[in-house]
């Protein structure tokens, strides 16, 4: 995958923490907000002031980073929400604006242990309804002492099959030294996909570059000059439990990051930027920006992290492992299975080896996986991956990062894991099965098909990639015929690493109509073009 651009140390803007607002009224559903990107006082705040919160004797608790919510289904969600300094978090939710006949939900007390973060699930919520919600932040020690209520809005999935369900995804967020930049305001991306108004946002990975150093300026090919917000934590590669979360609250300045989290809930996975390019457990560095080598130290921290700041169910287990995948139903037509190709993969290697049984999803996590598409009664299987099938993802001179490796002969590998389980998906005739990804920072459309392939026992499928979202743009990667790949589309630039002020930024839309069932992907660019329309028809074993 890209890797990170890295430089001299920089000197970080300093500045207060951002200011929460209030945030406009929802959107009916399917409708269009209407607005325009005005300039936030946050892009051009650094992070002098932002490292840790405030403890201040006296004032009252913020919640200056906003709230998000995340793995929203038909009867329930999570709230997230950061302090700058110890308090109880308490929600209100209402079926209107008003918060008349609101129901209290009393969440946790917020400290240092989780930097001031907290988490409140959501229950009981009734389904396929639009849903608001304040955050409001007490005093501990004087329940009377309460910040200013932050609110945000999200639907519930649906019970019946005819409401239909649209959602976006993308992933690769603040990449290769492209960080918020106040002169073309920010991620503004983020501003077009909340305009659509989806039911919810499948974040692919790499949600942060905690091995990217974010520099005050870049100067582009053609001389202009490309300017980043600045914080401490993105000043060198993230190696402490502090500059992990430091990355995460990175994003959190721009404020159209804010206001989308505030509208559009999420269901996040990771991959390899949330701890460092390229990782897999195991590993012993040999990279002199580093001072701690042990990655499964590093992605310890960052997963405590990640589990801090993102709302995620499987993570927060009373008394057990949290985990990354999961399965997310969103009512009758859709299941998301949400993988993990980080936590569990053997060494990248050149990835050629006869037998593999932990492949890239572990043992463990691939008999889950089966056992969730075999019992999933969804008209629609999303199989949300961090890491494409049958794109050639170099990791160095020999070694692969993802699961081809170049030759188009019989599996090979960690090919040999995907092929079992697409030996599966056609043996228990498992329809409506496709894949979305990220990663590799350009947008395609890949169909596999037996037909062109070395290894036949499979049904065909479609695999949909979109990406980045505020990072670099790369050229398109090469494809492996083991699966048999067509590249239906492509976008992708000529060069490496273009900035989003060279290269337009992509994500991706899913709309499945209620009455048909049938499933539209759009691949779609920044600016509102859609590029590439694919529609499917439910009830087959291969497309």
């Amino acid at each position: 995958m890209p890797r990170p651009v890295t430089g001299p140390s920089s000197h970080p803007v300093s500045g207060p923490s951002p200011s929460p607002s209030p945030v406009p009224a929802a959107p009916a559903r399917r409708g269009v907000l209407r607005g325009s990107l005005a300039a936030s006082a946050a892009l051009a705040l650094g992070g002098a002031g932002l490292a840790a919160p405030a403890f201040a004797l006296s004032g009252r608790p913020r919640a200056a980073w906003g709230v998000q919510t995340g793995d929203v289904t038909a009867s329930s969600g999570l709230v997230w929400v950061r302090s700058d300094r110890p308090a109880r978090m308490v929600v209100e939710t209402s079926a209107t604006e008003s918060f008349r006949r609101a129901r209290r939900h009393r969440g946790p007390l917020l400290g240092a242990g989780t930097d001031f973060t907290g988490t409140t699930a959501l229950r009981g919520l009734p389904a396929g309804e639009q849903i608001h919600y304040r955050v409001t932040l007490a005093d501990p020690d004087d329940p009377r002492r309460t910040g200013e209520p932050v609110t945000g809005t999200f639907r519930t999935a649906p019970v019946r099959r005819r409401d239909g369900v649209r959602f976006l995804w993308s992933g690769d967020i603040a990449g290769q030294g492209w960080g918020i930049n106040p002169d073309i305001g920010g991620f503004r991306a983020y501003d077009e996909m909340r305009r659509l108004d989806p039911d919810f946002f499948l974040c692919s990975g790499d949600a942060i570059y905690a091995d990217g150093v974010i520099e005050p300026s870049v100067t582009l090919p053609d001389g202009r000059i490309w300017r980043n917000v600045t914080t401490p934590e993105k000043s060198k590669v993230a190696e402490t439990l502090d500059e992990y979360r430091g990355n995460f609250r990175y994003n959190l300045l721009d404020h159209n990051v804010r206001a989308f989290n505030a509208r559009v809930p999420s269901i996040v996975q990771w991959d390899d930027h949330e701890v460092r390019n390229n990782w897999y457990p195991g590993q012993i560095l040999d990279d002199p920006r580093y001072t701690e080598k042990d990655v499964d130290v590093l992605a310890a921290r960052a997963a405590r992290a990640f589990g801090e700041y993102t709302p995620v169910s499987t993570l927060r287990v009373p008394g057990g492992r949290g985990r990354v995948h999961r399965v997310v139903r969103y009512g009758p037509l859709l299941d998301v299975f949400v993988l993990d190709m980080r936590s569990y993969r053997n060494p990248n290697s050149p990835n050629r080896q006869a037998d593999d049984t932990t492949g890239i999803l572990g043992a463990e996590q691939l008999a889950w996986l089966k056992r969730e598409l075999a019992a999933s009664t969804a008209v629609w299987k999303v199989l949300a991956a961090d890491m494409p099938i049958g794109l050639v993802v170099p990791d160095g001179a020999a070694d692969f990062e993802a699961i081809a490796q170049g030759d188009p002969g019989a599996p090979l590998g960690r090919e040999l894991q995907i092929a079992e389980l697409l030996r599966f998906v056609k043996h228990r005739w498992i329809t409506g099965t496709l894949w979305l990804t990220a990663d590799v920072h350009y947008t395609s459309a890949q169909h596999y098909a037996p037909e062109r392939a070395a290894f036949r026992d499979f049904v065909p499928f479609w695999e949909f990639v979109s990406g980045p979202l505020a990072a670099g743009g790369f050229p398109a990667n090469a494809l492996d015929g083991t699966f048999g790949p067509e590249r239906v589309f492509v976008r992708a630039p000529e060069r490496a690493n273009l900035s989003p002020m060279e290269s337009p930024q992509y994500f991706g839309e899913v709309d499945i109509d209620g009455h048909s069932g049938d499933l539209t992907v759009r691949l779609r660019a920044e600016g509102g073009k859609v590029l590439f329309s694919k529609v499917l028809r439910p009830g087959r074993v291969g497309q």
